[in-house]
């Protein structure tokens, strides 16, 4: 499994010959300038809620690519009824798509579209695939329901917001890794906007501190697991 970032909460994730892409927020993000949108392969897209800093790119890919979208139903049969494919989950559900299995759970934040439109409750993924687990947490403040996830899933690999104001803090974010039972931490949702910068030393030394590793990619850049 090999994990690209694009930058904010971009995630490209490549399973086996499928590629997977979470959140498309690049064309508007000028720290990812560097980032051609039509060079970006997408076989699936999903989609943890419906805020414009997540959901910029999908039309455009999805155009180019013909990706099926993956969210909740409301934001999935928005862009349905828009003649894109999709596929509509909801909180606690899951289906087994040909990369593996997904999971739609809780997330505490909004979600709305830029235009108003009731964007369904916000939710983040796991992704049960043939080696390897992983949890997208999305926007999300600490909540008690990732208690849960360890419960049904060994995870290789979490990926949660770090930036603080919208989301979770680096504090939050390593009594999170604890919940969810899983010290191997990809940090996203930081620096993007003056509300979420951190200091980068700062917060991989606290992980360390707890014995955690905390990832923090440069845009472009990708891990294997």
């Amino acid at each position: 499994m090999k994990i690209t970032f694009y930058g904010h909460a971009c995630i490209g994730i490549e399973v086996d010959e499928v590629t997977i892409l979470v959140d498309p927020f690049i064309s508007g993000n000028p720290k990812a300038a560097h980032i051609d949108i039509n060079s970006i392969k997408a076989d699936f897209i999903l989609i943890t809620h419906a805020h414009q800093d997540h959901i910029l790119d999908v039309e455009a890919i999805a155009k180019l690519t013909d990706a099926v979208i993956v969210s909740n139903y409301e934001i999935a049969t928005y862009y349905g009824n828009k003649g894109f494919n999709y596929h509509p989950m909801n909180h606690g559900g899951s289906w087994d798509f040909e990369f593996g299995v997904v999971k739609y759970v809780n997330a505490v934040h909004t979600s709305s579209f830029p235009d108003g439109t009731y964007g369904g409750q916000p939710g983040g993924f796991i992704i049960e695939g043939e080696r390897k687990n992983i949890y997208i947490a999305g926007d999300t403040a600490l909540t008690m329901d990732m208690k849960l996830i360890p419960l049904r899933t060994k995870l290789d690999l979490a990926i949660l917001p770090i930036g603080n104001n919208f989301t979770m803090d680096v504090d939050d974010a390593i009594i999170a890794s604890d919940f969810i039972q899983c010290d191997k931490i990809l940090g996203y949702h930081y620096d993007t906007f003056g509300y979420i910068e951190i200091n980068h030393e700062e917060a991989k030394r606290k992980f360390f501190d707890k014995d955690k590793d905390l990832m923090l990619l440069e845009i472009g850049t990708s891990i294997e697991l």
